[in-house]
């Protein structure tokens, strides 16, 4: 039941990310004064609208998406109206084409920032060598010598051990029999000699590794702006280490449709992520839960920003492309040749679609058949 209802929950998400990013355009555009004829959530037929400030809002009955109409945005649109958006200036229509993924930057980061401040994240502490704080197992040679729960090695015959690592690497190298253990206890240097067992692979001690900091840390909302700046920074910068070797990776997605194991490191569709968010929600991991539906808001954003129609890049990338040819054919004293006539770039554009859809296919059947897991 928490399973599903964490599918649930995460396809809400992605449907407040698209929200957010239709809004993010409409947003930045109504500031500059274009006309936005329609701001709707989800396609097909509409169930719900009304009409405000020249601008029709509405949710539709296919909760897959949504989109932002603005007047004059491509050559395409028949009715420019008295403010199409082609006579704005260029730096005016490339903000309001990267209002859409930066709306999904800042989602993602305000995502990180209710993560890190109040649900918590791995303690950075773990990944660092940790003390050999021990545990005494009842019945075994540290306990019959006289070892103590939380007590610190600090020495194993004679050589200095600082880390619970070095502690396993000088009982490996160690025979069965007496051994000198040094600890620390109540700030006091204890000396013990313990008559180490033997064992299948190292002799037997009878400690375990006691973890002295939490598996989680909560920094709280101030200090958690700067830890989720750097969060962000890490995130952005590993998708889009992701997203260049994104084609490197169909090969694995093919090879899970066949029957072969899913690479974890292969890409995922939203059915895909949404069952990830499923399985965190099941588990009660909610910190993991937010972390994949903000790393999912970063690649979207950066996806977007591809200069590719008919994605935001590409509108940003035609646009710029027009002002650097008519500042050329300025300095040729030729005449300006205008804007870029949207229906010459129509092949490419339905080629980008038609591999793009082909993708989104591959990996939902592969999610669907072979999905990825991260718990067994």
């Amino acid at each position: 039941m928490v399973y599903v209802l964490g599918i649930a929950l995460f396809a809400l998400g992605i449907l407040v990310s698209v929200s957010l990013h239709e809004f993010g355009h409409m947003l930045t555009a109504k500031r500059f004064g274009m006309n936005v004829t329609r701001y709707f959530i989800g396609y097909g037929p509409t169930l719900f609208s009304f009409r405000r400030g020249g601008t029709e809002y509405g949710i539709k009955a296919i909760p897959l998406g949504g989109f932002a109409k603005i007047q004059g945005m491509t050559t395409l649109d028949d009715e420019d109206g008295d403010r199409p958006m082609w006579t704005f200036p260029l730096w005016k229509r490339t903000v309001v084409m990267a209002g859409g993924p930066v709306a999904h930057f800042a989602f993602g980061f305000l995502l990180l920032w209710i993560t890190v401040s109040f649900v918590g994240v791995p303690n950075p502490e773990l990944a660092k060598p940790q003390p050999a704080v021990i545990t005494v197992d009842a019945g075994q040679p540290a306990a019959r010598a006289g070892l103590h729960d939380g007590d610190r090695i600090t020495a194993f015959n004679g050589q200095p051990v600082a880390t619970w690592d070095e502690l396993i690497a000088a009982l490996s190298a160690a025979n069965p029999g007496p051994a000198t253990v040094s600890v620390e206890r109540d700030g006091r240097a204890v000396q013990q000699t313990v008559e180490l067992a033997a064992g299948a692979q190292r002799p037997v001690l009878g400690v375990h590794f006691k973890q002295m900091v939490p598996d989680q840390v909560r920094y709280g909302p101030v200090r958690g702006v700067g830890v989720s700046a750097g969060y962000t920074k890490d995130a952005v910068a590993g998708t889009w280490a992701a997203l260049i070797h994104l084609p490197q990776k169909i090969p694995g997605l093919w090879a899970a449709l066949t029957g072969k194991p899913r690479d974890a490191e292969t890409p995922i569709s939203m059915v895909g992520a949404s069952q990830l968010g499923g399985e965190s929600a099941a588990h009660g991991q909610w910190s993991l839960f937010l972390l994949l539906l903000a790393s999912l808001n970063f690649f979207v954003g950066l996806f977007n920003l591809l200069p590719l129609l008919p994605f935001d890049g590409g509108h940003i990338a035609v646009w710029w492309f027009e002002r650097i040819r008519s500042t050329v054919y300025a300095r040729l004293r030729r005449p300006d040749p205008g804007r870029v006539d949207y229906l010459r770039l129509a092949p490419v554009t339905y080629a980008v679609i038609l591999v793009a859809g082909a993708f989104t296919l591959l990996t939902i059947a592969a999610d669907v058949i072979n999905p990825v897991r991260m718990f067994s």
